[in-house]
């Protein structure tokens, strides 16, 4: 056996700190290359996930969460509950202030499908937006 073998799929979720929680910012995960398979007809089925995150206390440790996307190859599950109970696993370890997961997986049939759900905790309220007005490119050459 190599001294480091070949890290291996996993359902558990690491987390650490998070490094500023006095502060809301968006964390974002793009996980392009998701695969399960169809727990009807056995084939594989593909998806990109994008996960939008505000952290509370933790934050997603990502080799883990790569271990945890990997654990999906080898099972069978509809589109709608894999995301959900990648919501929920996230949830659980991460209490963060809002997530919202995107998966939008490839075509079946001749129909795609994107799936939308997320989470806020109770009672955290997001801050007003700022609109910063947009400008023209300028290079400080006279046109």
């Amino acid at each position: 056996m190599p001294p480091n073998p070949p890290s291996a799929p996993s359902k558990e979720i690491h987390v650490f700190p998070n490094p500023a929680p006095e502060r809301d910012y968006v964390i974002q995960f793009q996980v392009p290359e998701f695969t399960c398979h169809c727990p009807l007809t056995g084939q594989p089925d593909f998806a990109h996930f994008t996960i939008d995150m505000i952290a509370d206390e933790y934050c997603v440790e990502l080799k883990s969460l790569k271990m945890y996307f990997w654990s999906y190859r080898n099972e069978g599950a509809f589109h709608e509950k894999v995301t959900n109970t990648i919501l929920d696993d996230i949830v659980k370890v991460t209490n963060p202030r809002y997530i919202r997961i995107t998966a939008k997986w490839y075509v079946r049939g001749g129909i795609y499908t994107n799936v939308v759900a997320e989470h806020r905790k109770k009672g955290w309220k997001p801050l007003p937006a700022v609109d910063i007005p947009s400008h023209s490119f300028e290079s400080g050459l006279l046109r």
